[in-house]
């Protein structure tokens, strides 16, 4: 049975959509007691808690004043960090090495996804039914719906085909929630379909004419790709709404959906650590979802940002999830938390975030023809094929790459040759001309003033 609590949906229901019309000061009082809540829990059924948030008083000690962590020093303690003594991280590691348990509950009562290698260490994260019943909440409460009208004549979606186009080969957020949406929704599982980027374009775009979806999950770079696709006339189906995540979504790239794909363009921020952080209202807008999570923007050195200016990165305190507690915890995302109301009315923050911003590179197939190779495909490859987690890909030509590693010796070359060789079957995969990958080792990766550097760069 997929993991779902529909009791506690139902309640947190009624208080998302009370407390997105409540003042400002009730709002923050729901955030302070919840916080006080996981303050308490984590210091009594965390053993890593307990020693790193030793002199805490909760309800009494402010946020600001407790320490930052990153996600090496809990991925290190893992068994100690969570709550429930059930969850091994052996367990859970090969548990999430099936792909063909995608979706399933992990003991019968969680929900897990590994994350992605932006932080040089992959994560892996487990939600009760009591923490997926407020994600999907703020979903199905708070979102902003571009065609308000057929919402309202189809409040359940049953007459729209939705395509998720993404990694769906590994535990993946995005991709473990789909899997979780058909299971409860059985008689809507063939609407609902999830669509590889590690195939080629080609065989991506044929897949998708043949479903013919009428609303596509994806992230930025992947749909500017279709919309090049749909440019030269391969698109054979007109989507009526793109939803975008998982990376930057420049006005620019915005504009350009619109007007080729003729679509609403909704946007939204999550991660990993809390599924839904911020959604897009009818003004363009991003609004944190801060009832239930709590970020501060910080500088270089963790202190606190203006608002109004963009972070070095961003703690993130989930105030939901008490088997795996995350209380200001290094996120690495650049975001600028701004004051004035929104003209939508809503009290919930406006924020902007500048998170993944890798290249899409455009190199040459073998018919000649320029074939586009996705950020998140490559990295994709890298990681979970190759076994690299800190790299820097740049391109030098249609036909050349140049990748950077920090490793030396042995172990460097090892991961060179696994690297050439992944990159050279994705290649293949993606129908290009033969490709030379030239290897640098021992080099320092270049970083931004973002925690997300960029890792893959375009010529």
């Amino acid at each position: 049975m997929p993991v779902f609590d529909p009791f506690r949906f139902s309640s947190l229901s009624v208080d998302v959509l009370a407390s997105g019309r409540s003042s400002v000061q009730a709002l923050m009082d729901r955030q302070q007691s919840r916080l006080s809540m996981l303050v308490a829990a984590a210091q009594q059924e965390s053993l890593f808690y307990r020693e790193h948030l030793s002199g805490c008083v909760p309800g009494m000690t402010p946020l600001y004043e407790l320490p930052s962590v990153s996600r090496q020093a809990l991925m290190a303690r893992f068994d100690d960090w969570v709550t429930d003594p059930q969850l091994k991280l052996s367990e859970l590691r090969a548990f999430t090495a099936d792909p063909a348990r995608i979706g399933q509950a992990y003991l019968g009562e969680y929900l897990v996804w590994e994350s992605s290698g932006t932080h040089h260490e992959p994560g892996i994260f487990v939600q009760n039914a009591q923490t997926l019943a407020v994600y999907d909440a703020l979903e199905v409460v708070r979102r902003s719906v571009p065609r308000p009208l057929q919402r309202w004549l189809d409040p359940l979606a049953l007459t729209e085909r939705i395509a998720f186009v993404g990694v769906i080969s590994g535990h993946f957020a995005s991709a473990v929630s789909m899997q979780r949406v058909r299971a409860l929704n059985p008689w809507q599982a063939p609407l609902l379909r999830s669509f590889s980027i590690l195939q080629s374009n080609r065989l991506l775009v044929d897949a998708l004419n043949a479903f013919a979806p009428t609303v596509i999950a994806t992230y930025p770079t992947v749909a500017a790709m279709l919309a090049d696709e749909a440019e030269r006339g391969a698109l054979q189906f007109a989507p009526k709404e793109v939803w975008t995540g998982g990376e930057t979504l420049s006005t620019t790239v915005r504009q350009r959906l619109e007007r080729v794909l003729g679509c609403a363009v909704r946007n939204s921020y999550g991660a990993s650590e809390f599924m839904s952080i911020a959604w897009e209202c009818d003004h363009g807008q991003l609004h944190a979802n801060v009832d239930w999570v709590i970020l501060e923007p910080v500088d270089e050195r963790g202190r606190p940002m203006p608002a109004g200016e963009p972070s070095c990165s961003t703690l993130l305190t989930n105030l939901v999830n008490h088997v795996q507690p995350l209380i200001r915890y290094d996120l690495g995302d650049q975001l600028t938390m701004h004051l004035d109301r929104c003209a939508c009315g809503c009290v919930l923050p406006v924020i902007e975030v500048l998170g993944r911003r890798d290249d899409a590179l455009v190199m040459t197939g073998r018919t000649g023809r320029p074939v586009t190779l996705l950020p998140l495909a490559l990295s994709t490859v890298l990681e979970d094929e190759a076994g690299v987690f800190d790299f820097h890909l740049r391109q030098l030509d249609d036909h050349t790459l140049e990748l950077r590693l920090p490793l030396q010796g042995a172990d460097g070359e090892q991961a060179l040759a696994r690297c050439r060789l992944e990159l050279n079957k994705f290649a293949l995969a993606q129908e290009l001309q033969p490709i030379r990958v030239i290897g640098e080792l021992g080099q320092v990766m270049p970083r931004g003033r973002s925690g997300k550097a960029q890792r893959i760069e375009a010529k």
